[in-house]
């Protein structure tokens, strides 16, 4: 945890912007798996780990910001509990961890609130991603719970995207300290990674290293030989020689703080010439974005300098032709490059998505696009100093898309369809890093982790 000066100041900064009504945070409970005994690993909600700190099931965060004051609720352990969890803190312990001055038993929050609306106070709450969290706010508001997040508080989605948007040199600390897990997860990925072994006996690996130094994974693994699946959770190839393996992976921190890492790794331990060549387009997007990102500057800008490396290059190689400026302008090039150059990062993976991802990466002066491959950029919005962001251009043969475009007859201006037909069986290559957007430029965070082809093919050796 973080002091309790750093949570109360989060709070009062809160309160500055919501100005009156009441702040309700609902913590995470535990869920269960296939019977109440036997749960899944519990994690937090992020936002209450934001504003009230204690990574446990069970609480719930009220800020009064009307009479100015933040109440715990929750229950002590009771005598029985404790044979199966042990001797815990008291919920006033708690409390004073993070510099809350009240706590009440969670069976009080019900009153509480309905006295709260009762003198016509505003309930602020964030939309909520859990069924069961949607049904308690059911139960405590009087909405239908299919009504229930079409009632979140924007005023409450908007504060809370500008506080956890900038990130604290602690936060940052924290960061560093995933990717730094995510460095030791692809040490052994490059040392193990051999033909004959399946995929899964690799992700078994790297999980376990991400659980043995933080708090697991922050996402599921994507590590495939078919690269050109873009959220490809299937482990059960068997890796050959020839192949590339895409490894899009992350750790949490202790404090759940968030990596995001891709590498594209060959099978063999050397790249072929037609993979070195695709591989040399997408580090160049790479380096060209990472080149190009300081505050001030739309991601957007940077998204569409990363796709016309991409294109410059295709059409070097043959696989797309005519003007590039006028190719990217009509989407063209998003037959290789489908999805966005990346987004936020910090306690979510993809920071603060369930909050919404229009209010996130976006905002009244820059609207999301309609157009195939630019719809999907997370993340558009000027960049300001503090934002922490994953840079992640890729280069994908997807076939059933190429085939359809192709018979469609679509773009043939600049798109080379006979030439695409040699790469069809090629996959995918991805490169991702996480930077923190500084005045002058950008930092590229972590531990260094092998990037270019001789590199990689280094540490295969």
């Amino acid at each position: 945890m973080f002091s309790d000066k750093t949570y109360s100041l989060r709070r009062n900064a809160l309160k500055e912007k919501i100005k009156s009504g009441i702040i309700l945070f609902l913590g995470n409970d535990e869920s269960p798996i296939n019977y109440s005994g036997n749960t899944y690993p519990f994690r937090q909600d992020s936002s209450f780990l934001y504003y009230f700190g204690l990574d446990e099931p069970g609480l719930v965060g009220v800020i009064d910001v009307d009479e100015d004051k933040e109440i715990l609720f929750g229950d002590d352990v009771s005598l029985e509990d404790t044979v199966w969890t042990g001797p815990m803190p008291k919920l006033a312990a708690k409390r004073t961890l993070i510099g809350v001055e009240n706590s009440q038993p969670k069976r009080n929050l019900h009153d509480y609130i309905k006295r709260a609306i009762l003198l016509k106070k505003k309930i602020h709450f964030l939309p909520q991603y859990r069924a069961e969290n949607i049904i308690r706010l059911s139960s405590l508001i009087g909405h239908p719970n299919s009504l229930v997040n079409k009632n979140v508080s924007v005023d409450l989605i908007k504060a809370v995207v500008s506080q956890r948007e900038i990130k604290s040199k602690e936060e940052v600390a924290e960061i560093e300290f995933a990717i730094n897990i995510s460095q030791q997860m692809y040490k052994i990925a490059m040392k193990k990674i051999k033909p004959g072994l399946y995929e899964r006996e690799i992700v078994g690996l790297l999980e376990g290293i991400a659980r043995s130094y933080g708090s697991g994974i922050s996402f599921p693994m994507i590590f495939s030989v078919h690269g050109e699946i873009l959220h490809n959770h299937y482990y059960g190839n068997k890796m050959k020689d020839g192949d590339m393996v895409v490894v899009d992976s992350g750790a949490e921190s202790l404090m759940h703080y968030a990596s995001d890492i891709t590498r594209t790794i060959p099978v063999g331990g050397k790249f072929t010439k037609k993979q070195k060549d695709i591989y040399n387009i997408v580090l160049l997007a790479h380096n060209e974005a990472v080149a190009n990102i300081k505050a001030g500057i739309k991601y957007k800008y940077v998204h569409l300098l990363a796709a016309k490396v991409i294109a410059k290059g295709l059409k070097e190689l043959g696989l797309m032709k005519g003007n590039i400026d006028e190719a990217v302008e009509v989407g063209a090039h998003a037959l290789f490059f489908p999805h966005g150059l990346g987004h936020m990062l910090g306690l979510d993976v993809h920071d603060m998505e369930g909050l919404g991802e229009d209010y996130v990466g976006y905002n009244n002066l820059i609207h999301r696009g309609k157009q195939f491959g630019l719809a999907y950029l997370r993340l558009a919005k000027e960049l300001q100093s503090g934002f922490v962001l994953t840079v992640e251009p890729g280069i994908y043969f997807i076939p059933e898309l190429i085939n359809i475009w192709k018979a469609e007859k679509k773009f043939t201006n600049f798109i080379n369809y006979n030439v695409i037909e040699k790469y069809l069986d090629f996959g995918g290559i991805r490169l991702e890093n996480d930077v923190l957007v500084e005045n002058d430029g950008c930092r590229i965070l972590g531990k260094k982790i092998p990037l270019t082809v001789k590199e990689v093919e280094d540490a295969r050796k």
